[in-house]
């Protein structure tokens, strides 16, 4: 008996809604690129933050990205251009994927705007549409989600998970002994969110530097 068809609309409702706070950055490209061909996710907006680049330019880079593969229909939303706690010095890793962080290719400015709406007050629109069912992936500091809590702090109950890249876990961090890049990048932000309540999956370098790409993966992800 052949399997009842899945509607298009009941499809849509069983993707996963993801957020994605980023600082593109070349590795956090490679990750929106992943998202928006995976069909098991539907990718809400992009909200941007310092750490490979400045706020701004990493916001640039997201409109760029989207533009590159045909989806301005994704809204991006500019985040925080100082730390949480606004004292502590930015710390720019432009020596990581060049000043422009996406490899020093002067690509032309995108046509495209971000919406005018701060990150933090995205992050909150979108869990009180979706609450219990956004999960937002967060590839540097953690300060744009330190400011949604702050100006809701129902956010962490609201939210369906947050997924974080950083820390070091029984590891050598990889600024300087005890810290890895994105907690370093505002610690203050990340004290608010480990210890806000809510349902936080921390993946950090003790993980990622475990993580090699086979060159079957390789031309897997080239066919993308």
């Amino acid at each position: 008996m052949a399997a009842a068809a899945v509607k298009p609309e009941e499809e849509h409702k069983m993707k996963k809604k993801l957020v994605i706070d980023t600082d593109p950055g070349i590795d956090d490209a490679m990750a929106i690129f992943v998202a928006l061909r995976s069909p098991e996710l539907e990718l809400l907006g992009l909200t941007t933050i310092f750490g490979n680049v400045y706020t701004t330019l990493a916001t640039r880079n997201a409109l760029h990205l989207l533009e590159a593969v045909g989806r301005t229909d994704i809204p991006v939303a500019e985040g925080s251009h100082v730390t949480v706690k606004k004292a502590t010095k930015l710390r720019i890793a432009s020596f990581v994927h060049g000043s422009d962080g996406l490899g020093n290719q002067n690509f032309p400015p995108p046509t495209g705007k971000p919406v005018d709406q701060s990150a933090a007050a995205f992050l909150v629109e979108q869990a009180n549409l979706y609450p219990g069912q956004v999960t937002v992936v967060a590839l540097g500091p953690l300060t744009n989600l330190a400011l949604a809590i702050e100006l809701d702090p129902s956010f962490p109950k609201k939210i369906g998970q947050i997924v974080i890249l950083g820390g070091a876990y029984s590891v050598n961090g990889n600024v300087n002994p005890a810290a890895e890049a994105n907690i370093f990048g505002d610690p203050d932000a990340a004290d608010i969110v480990f210890t806000s309540g809510a349902d936080i999956l921390a993946i950090g370098i003790n993980i990622t530097h475990q993580v090699v790409l086979s060159g079957k993966s390789w031309c897997a992800c080239d066919r993308l």
